[in-house]
């Protein structure tokens, strides 16, 4: 049965418009941005079909150019569509920041650097600079390295520091594996970074890692 088919109240698009986005499943997020579907399958059975394919939402968001458009009902403008998409998103959320105090605006700023950080195959090592009220300055990604680790250099990181005049750093870094629980090579470097920051009186406020759908604070965890 065609989705024009179905009730009103079930169709993605007139559900969305009447509930509101968190109403749908990811199909149906999914279903709408596809519009259509292909011969005996509806949107939203391709959209199923499609996070079946990248085992998740995250997966297909994140995924190259070569393996998103190798799925069946995909393609280039598609792809097109759903990184200009994407890149709306960050934009959006990196003006919300700039607006905000991290300090005051956890979660804006979790959802930032996870929008940011949590799509790459390998790891990233970011830096949200940060003023004297702890609004953001700016967001630099510094360091990038492979699915094993990333080297992170302090004296970089205290060089750029002072070239934004920051008063405050959060660090960030994503953990490709998913699982955002920190390694000791990573309270080793907030150690030392933290070190290297505080002789040029710059105070780090977190580190923050991404994995796949969770965060990972080492303030919460006391370790700052």
């Amino acid at each position: 049965m065609a989705i024009t088919d179905w009730p009103a109240d079930e169709r993605p698009r007139e559900k969305l418009l009447q509930r509101g986005p968190c109403a749908l499943s990811d199909a149906e997020l999914l279903a709408i941005f596809l519009r259509t579907g292909v011969r005996g399958k509806s949107a939203v059975d391709l959209a199923r079909e499609l996070l079946d394919q990248h085992k998740g939402l995250g997966n297909l968001l994140a995924a190259d150019r070569a393996s998103f458009c190798s799925s069946h009902g995909l393609g280039s403008a598609k792809f097109a569509q759903l990184q200009a998409v994407l890149e709306m998103g960050r934009r959006h959320l990196r003006e919300q920041i700039h607006r905000a105090d991290v300090l005051t605006s956890p979660q804006q700023t979790r959802d930032y650097l996870r929008a940011r950080l949590a799509g790459y195959p390998y790891e990233v090592f970011a830096c949200l600079f940060l003023d004297n009220r702890h609004r953001v300055i700016e967001y630099e990604e510094l360091f990038r390295g492979t699915i094993d680790g990333a080297s992170v250099h302090p004296r970089e990181v205290v060089r750029q520091s002072l070239s934004h005049n920051a008063a405050a750093l959060i660090l960030a870094h994503n953990h490709p594996s998913g699982v955002a629980e920190p390694s000791q090579a990573d309270r080793a470097i907030t150690r030392r970074l933290k070190s290297a920051l505080e002789l040029v009186d710059i105070r780090l406020l977190d580190h923050i890692i991404i994995g796949s759908g969770e965060i990972c604070s080492l303030a919460e965890l006391g370790e700052i």
